[in-house]
């Protein structure tokens, strides 16, 4: 039921985005008169469709978009099929009308996205501590970072000589200028203590298998927390049976100062099967506990060994104005543009996601806390790139027709139509193949489990006394 739910809120959310961009298109049309064949949701063989007032309105089998076929526009027979009214019989349309009807759908979609905008600052965006600041929590041993001479609690001030502003995130983040990092080296300022210093950090990558993306560049630490705060201990868990309680605030792992929970995971993930000794505070008083790991009995087939701790959310509610949401979502997707053309950059077409990666993405943000804010304000993002990119001047897209149909006013007659054909068909093919290239890896990122099931240890009789 829990998946249901989250399939409804996801397919529901990502039509809405693409019924506003063809509306736009759709009624443009009306307005200046063209001939309007169909309007349809998604592509492919139609699983309904009903025809009113001569539009056939219909919805289709490939989750991949949507479209109003206008035959007066430009041939795309190729992705809309073929047309129902003999070309021949068709009556002329201008220049302007082209380009307000092609205008239209990027136009809808950053309404749409104001619109979005609108309702995130009024319900308000969750916004982890992090994205505030940069300083340093955890730097993972043996890598190129620590081998930089990077340490926990150095603070990030500049990075290839971009300054930085947040750790995670678009532009001016720490990972955004990881990735985006043109060199062998990153160049990086850091602030420790009252001095500034500088540290060179080798380009470090993952191994992947050749049929996955392309690996970027990994970021071998992490941010730091305000506090490790114990949020909730669970019934039976090793931190139930530790003595950790509820309220506790962990500040050191094996007789070692940490400022991150993630320290406490990534101790685990290399040594699994060793007991994970914690020094916290309780009541202002230090206290240790070793915690032996353990995998749950509940749900079946995890096999990672947990503690059992649910830690205390740093997440808090801003409420940015529209104005400066549309303006990062349009750097955003300028800045991503501009990191996938640089040739430099290790960023390449297999890091794009299509409408299979948008959804699944959409549907991690559904399971998360604040899934639903979260949700909405991917939408503005989405919205500010689906208008983006369908100006692009390549035909099949909007800017591909308005470029048309401005060659056709400044020749004052139509291009020929066997070379509109060759040109839709061939833009249309690639367009397809890059889609199809995209979603290859889009499949590999999908979440097969969405199960909402809570995490349960076998009982447990004996509870330990805190050093």
């Amino acid at each position: 039921m829990h998946f249901i739910l989250i399939l409804v809120e996801v397919v529901f959310l990502f039509n809405v985005l693409i019924l506003v961009h063809e509306l736009g298109h759709f009624l443009a049309a009306r307005w200046r008169g063209l001939v309007v064949e169909r309007f349809a949701i998604w592509f492919g063989k139609p699983i309904w469709k009903k025809k009113i007032n001569g539009v056939e309105y219909c919805l289709g089998s490939i989750p991949a978009g949507g479209y109003v076929a206008l035959p007066q526009m430009a041939d795309m027979e190729t992705i809309e099929g073929k047309g129902q009214t003999p070309k021949e019989k068709l009556p002329p349309i201008t220049p302007l009308d082209k380009i307000i009807v092609a205008f239209a759908g990027p136009l809808f979609s950053f309404g749409l996205a104001f619109a979005f905008a609108c309702i995130v600052f009024v319900v308000g965006r969750p916004v982890n501590e992090f994205e505030a600041q940069c300083k340093i929590g955890y730097v993972e041993p043996g890598s190129e970072a620590e081998k930089a001479g990077l340490k926990p609690l150095d603070v990030v001030l500049d990075i290839d000589g971009y300054p930085i502003q947040k750790f995670a995130g678009m532009g001016n983040s720490v990972t955004w200028r990881m990735i985006t990092s043109e060199g062998d080296v990153v160049r990086m300022n850091v602030r420790r203590g009252d001095q500034v210093v500088p540290l060179d950090i080798k380009a470090q990558y993952e191994k992947k298998a050749f049929w996955q993306r392309k690996p970027l560049r990994e970021i071998t630490f992490l941010p730091a927390d305000s506090e490790i705060k114990v949020e909730a201990v669970m019934p039976n868990s090793p931190a139930e049976k530790g003595g950790l309680k509820p309220g506790d605030i962990v500040v050191a792992l094996a007789d070692e100062p940490i400022y991150t929970s993630a320290a406490i995971s990534r101790f685990m993930s290399h040594s699994p099967n060793v007991p994970v000794p914690l020094t916290v505070l309780r009541d202002g008083k230090p206290l240790t506990f070793t915690l032996v790991p353990e995998i749950p009995v509940e749900p079946e087939g995890l096999r990672n060994p947990m503690l059992g701790i649910a830690w205390a959310s740093h997440l808090k509610i801003v409420h940015p104005s529209p104005i400066d949401q549309i303006n990062n979502s349009v750097y955003a997707v300028v800045s991503t543009i501009q990191a996938w053309v640089n040739r430099n950059t290790d960023v390449n077409a297999s890091h794009m996601q299509g409408p299979i990666g948008i959804m699944n993405v959409m549907a991690i943000l559904f399971r998360s806390e604040e899934g639903w804010r979260q949700a909405l304000w991917l939408a503005v993002l989405i919205n500010v790139n689906l208008a983006i990119v369908n100006m692009v001047p390549l035909p099949v897209l909007d800017g591909g027709h308005i470029l048309l149909a401005i060659i056709e006013w400044i020749r004052r007659k139509p291009i020929h139509v066997k070379v509109l054909e060759v040109l839709q068909t061939a833009c249309a093919m690639l367009i397809i193949g890059f889609m199809l290239y995209v979603t290859f890896f889009d499949v590999q990122d999908l979440r097969w489990n969405f199960s909402n099931k809570p995490i349960k240890f076998a009982p447990k009789t004996t509870v330990t006394t805190p050093q």
